[in-house]
């Protein structure tokens, strides 16, 4: 596996310091244990001769709505579409506010700005997760703010009854964003299940991953769901009608039937093993100058990734040791989301300084996490964290 393959470079992270022995995510053992369910699936699809929005993309929706707990759900070709179709779905345009966070994928942040809109920073927990007492008070002060955009960072889940709450009082129309959250939930209660719509991704390195891209949006309701199908076609309601000026973003039926057919009854077991290397490192990891960032209480986390901090003036000296130790580690995300390059002329707001989320950019440093770590490799991480001579 090459430094620079995508294999080694989740989305958003700068650099992954790639090494041959515990890489960030294993896609040889993933593909070792699917691989001949993979060509099997790949097989039905090329027998079937229909390729785009057929039975294997209505099937694996169906079957996603059910195991996530919503009445419906809309394929589409990536998680950047889900969110930007599910906020335009709800009416969101040009000038609109959008309150969201400024530490995620850059998705998040131009799913806003490709509908014209503005985002609206507001600072995040200790754990990355939006502040949502901070979005309240903003939210009382304005009116104008009426879309929120929260994001399930890291596979953790906000508090779903705040975030509720926070809904009902202010009536602003929320999409969550669970690209990092499938399996997630806050008191029994699975992301995605408070806001009018959510949006998830399917991009390889995902809990959920596909081979290639692609993503889906969750609702309860019919007619944002109606509108999602015909956005995502073009704008047709039905064949050359074409109602709104909508996407071509479509799932494609060979990674709906990979979806369906192979990875999604993988799923709760990959989850297992995720939970389990996840308390292996918070029991193990011992190195005072290593501040393991944990889950908030009551989220049980699907731990898309496992993040740390360190200080931000020894973090490239504690990268380049574990890559000497032979353990695969990135960074999730080093640049607060108003400070990326592209954000230069283009208009958002800053609700105060944002410490908090530009301190966690600074100082993280995500270790691997995936179904695929035995045991003693995540002992061999352990041992590599623990013996830092920083």
């Amino acid at each position: 596996m090459l430094a620079e393959d995508i294999s080694a470079n989740p989305p958003g992270s700068r650099r992954v310091y790639n090494c041959p022995l515990i890489p960030l995510n294993d896609f040889g053992r993933h593909w070792e244990e699917t691989r001949d369910d993979a060509l099997a699936a790949f097989d039905a699809v090329g027998s079937s001769g229909w390729y785009i929005l057929g039975t294997e993309v209505a099937s694996f929706e169906e079957r996603l709505a059910a195991q996530w707990g919503a009445r419906y759900a809309v394929g589409v070709a990536s998680g950047l579409d889900a969110l930007e179709i599910s906020l335009k779905s709800l009416g969101c345009g040009p000038g609109d506010r959008v309150l969201t966070t400024p530490l995620s994928a850059f998705a998040s942040t131009l799913a806003i700005l490709k509908l014209g809109a503005v985002p609206v920073f507001v600072d995040t927990d200790e754990f990355g997760l939006l502040d949502l007492d901070a979005c309240r008070s903003l939210l009382r002060a304005r009116p104008d703010i009426r879309f929120l955009l929260p994001v399930h960072l890291y596979g953790h889940a906000l508090d779903l009854g705040k975030l509720r709450a926070l809904g009902d009082e202010c009536g602003c129309g929320i999409v969550e964003d669970c690209a990092q959250s499938i399996g997630a939930s806050h008191k029994g209660a699975p992301t995605g299940s408070v806001g009018r719509m959510a949006a998830t991704s399917f991009y390889p390195t995902k809990n959920l991953g596909a081979l290639g891209d692609g993503g889906a949006i969750l609702t309860n309701d019919e007619y944002l769901a109606r509108t999602a199908r015909v956005l995502r076609d073009y704008g047709q309601s039905s064949k050359y009608c074409h109602e709104l000026v909508g996407y071509n973003s479509r799932l494609d039926e060979l990674q709906a039937a990979l979806l369906r057919r192979v990875f999604l009854p993988r799923l709760a077991g990959w989850l297992a093993k995720r939970r389990r290397a996840a308390e292996l490192y918070v029991d193990g990891l011992r190195h005072p100058a290593l501040r393991v960032m944990g889950a908030p209480v009551d989220s049980a986390s699907c731990w898309h990734l496992f993040p740390v901090q360190v200080d931000p003036h020894r973090k490239a000296d504690f990268l380049a040791w574990l890559q000497s130790r032979g353990v695969g580690c990135g960074e999730h995300y080093p640049r607060a989301l108003p400070d990326q390059p592209a954000m230069s002329g283009v208009k958002f707001e800053s609700a105060g300084l944002l410490e908090t989320a530009r301190r966690i950019c600074a100082s993280e440093v995500s270790l691997p996490i995936h179904a695929y770590l035995r045991d003693d490799e995540i002992a061999q991480v352990i041992d590599a964290c623990n013996a830092w001579p920083g």
